[in-house]
């Protein structure tokens, strides 16, 4: 099971690499208008993922910057954000390598936002969830970049896994 984790740190990486580099042709009006998705523009979604990726990070870890509200812009310029989420994404992959088998089912204990009742969860599902969460925005995204006029990305799992960076889980 702990492959399959090691295979999605990577695939998140080369996801957000893909998304970060259609975001960067968009002029500044264009990154921060509001398209409808969950949390308006493409500026305020990438914000969220980088937000609740550090949130669910600190839980992980007990290290690390995490915002008190998903909502969070932790950064209002492009460069800085996507620095910034390249630097989490490699945190993430080192994280990840960290964990041994049994970690997966150790159980851990957090507070959630938006009820902060505590929860205790074995760490493997609230890793689909972590994982689950990014591909989710990253969607509406891909939304946002099509309304405003970009071509489709293609940021499919079989797709990091027939490229580079994925072909050695395809074997």
């Amino acid at each position: 099971m702990l492959d399959h984790y090691h295979m999605f740190a990577d695939y998140n990486r080369w996801a957000n690499r893909l998304l970060y580099q259609a975001a960067a042709t968009l002029t500044d009006a264009q990154y921060r208008e509001n398209k409808g998705a969950f949390f308006g523009s493409l500026h305020a979604t990438l914000n969220h993922i980088l937000s609740a990726d550090r949130i669910w990070m600190k839980r992980f870890t007990g290290t690390g910057d995490a915002p008190s509200s998903l909502d969070s812009i932790l950064f209002s310029d492009f460069a800085a954000l996507s620095a910034a989420r390249a630097a989490e994404d490699d945190r993430i992959i080192r994280w990840i390598a960290g964990l041994g088998e049994a970690d997966l089912s150790a159980r851990f204990t957090y507070a959630a936002i938006t009820n902060p009742t505590p929860v205790t969860q074995r760490l493997s599902p609230v890793l689909a969830h972590f994982f689950n969460h990014q591909t989710h925005h990253r969607g509406q995204c891909h939304m946002t970049l099509t309304a405003l006029g970009q071509p489709p990305l293609v940021l499919d799992l079989v797709y990091f896994l027939r490229s580079p960076e994925g072909e050695g889980y395809a074997r």
